[in-house]
């Protein structure tokens, strides 16, 4: 099971419950939970040095959003993606992914450019080494996404990317978990490093492209396993 304590996020000048939220929102983003994996309000509690009250708000912001589930028994778990609502989500996130790296494309800054470089570097680097770190390379590709999505200048659009994250999170790397080609031939570091050459070069079709093909050859992996639940 994923450790609810490392990080724990500061939470000076916001309510516990927001900090609760804000720590299993951004958890969830990042993959760092599994589709299926169950929560319990004192593995939560203690591990953030909270009560039950501010963590049962946050679960109920979450549920409500579609990123966890209360089953009947009060048990809260990461949803199980189907095959039919990932290749639904997958079509929304091409459109709303690609329109932000294009739009990065055109407004990114060399703070924003320069991080972009070095996370991607950093990734390609991980992912080539004899036993990569799998949870360092889930952290490294959120990052590379989303310093690359927060340029585009359009919080809106972020705020729905995030969105769609948020659901998709826990499914979302599978491919890296499964140990599959994605790690062996390691394509997602090849269309990364794509990215942030097209960005460099303020080449906002070409950086569409990668973007979209990132994520269909990850879709592609994710597709073929038995990660995701079969449709009612």
């Amino acid at each position: 099971m994923s450790s609810l304590s490392d990080p724990v996020l500061p939470i000076a000048h916001e309510s516990m419950s927001q900090a609760v939220y804000r720590h299993l929102r951004e958890r969830l983003i990042a993959g760092q939970f599994r589709p299926g994996e169950r929560l319990t309000l004192d593995a939560v509690a203690r591990a953030l040095g909270t009560s039950h009250m501010p963590v049962r708000e946050a679960i109920r912001r979450l549920a409500a959003e579609r990123a966890l589930e209360i089953l009947p028994n009060r048990t809260v778990r990461v949803p199980q993606m189907t095959r039919s609502r990932f290749g639904e989500i997958l079509v929304i996130r091409k459109l709303l992914e690609g329109n932000a790296v294009a739009q990065a494309a055109r407004r990114i800054d060399a703070p924003a450019l320069a991080q972009a470089r070095r996370v991607s570097d950093a990734f390609g680097a991980e992912i080539r080494r004899r036993q990569p770190d799998i949870p360092e390379l889930i952290l490294m590709n959120k990052a590379l996404h989303f310093t690359v999505y927060a340029a585009c200048g359009n919080r809106v659009l972020l705020e729905l990317i995030e969105a769609l994250w948020l659901q998709v999170g826990p499914v979302i790397n599978l491919d890296l978990r499964s140990g599959s080609r994605r790690i062996a031939e390691a394509p997602s570091a090849i269309h990364h490093d794509r990215l942030v050459h097209a960005l460099e070069r303020r080449d906002a079709r070409a950086a569409r492209s990668a973007l979209v093909d990132d994520l269909t050859s990850a879709a592609e992996v994710i597709l073929a396993g038995d990660g995701l639940a079969p449709d009612a």
